[in-house]
């Protein structure tokens, strides 16, 4: 009785093994969440700010709350990926210095992602108003991934940065950094100064 016991609890083994697939086994690749985007659509930012453009219907409008903050500064918030995209806003004030000044802040607040960063890649865009804007993408464990900048050299000046509020690393939040990268491209072609 315990032979057949024992060829039986072998031969249970070897059908719950597979019973000979075993060759051809391959170890799944590591995942990752699966993320689901909505379709990227648009409205107008309503006119209580020296600018107006169109963010996405995902997104929500939200005072940017930090303690140094000026009135014109908000967050264009994603809400379902913890992620906002922070917009500065500066008069320029017709004053050569002053915008000289602000591009350097803009520019030293990028390069201290250096440390963390393992890529990072600098262009200008033309807008559809004739202007340009900066575009900084980051790659690497950084805070920020995406700055921008835009001016139009005599009254205006709009800086932004992408952050996340996650732990989760970089390269599995891709999917959504190259879509909101995609907003930012859209806001920045929709942008018009007011005043």
């Amino acid at each position: 009785m315990l032979r057949y016991s024992l060829f039986l609890l072998l031969g249970l083994t070897a059908a719950a093994c597979g019973g000979g697939s075993s060759d051809n086994y391959v170890p799944k690749p590591k995942g990752y969440p699966r993320i689901d985007l909505p379709p990227q659509e648009y409205k107008q930012l309503e006119p209580t700010h020296p600018y107006t453009f169109e963010y996405n219907k995902a997104a929500r409008i939200l005072p940017d709350s930090f303690a140094r903050s000026e009135p014109d500064w908000i967050f264009i918030n994603y809400p379902a990926y913890h992620a906002s995209v922070q917009l500065t806003y500066k008069p320029v004030k017709n004053d050569i210095n002053r915008l000289r000044a602000m591009l350097e802040d803009s520019y030293k607040l990028a390069s201290r992602h250096q440390i963390r960063a393992t890529a990072i890649e600098q262009r200008k865009i033309r807008l559809k108003s004739g202007l340009e804007a900066s575009i900084i993408d980051l790659a690497g464990e950084v805070p920020s991934q995406v700055q921008f900048v835009t001016t139009d050299s005599t009254k205006h000046f709009l800086r932004g940065a992408l952050y996340f509020n996650t732990a989760t690393e970089n390269d599995s939040l891709q999917p959504v950094i190259d879509y909101i990268r995609k907003d930012i491209i859209h806001m920045l072609n929709t942008l018009k100064w007011r005043n």
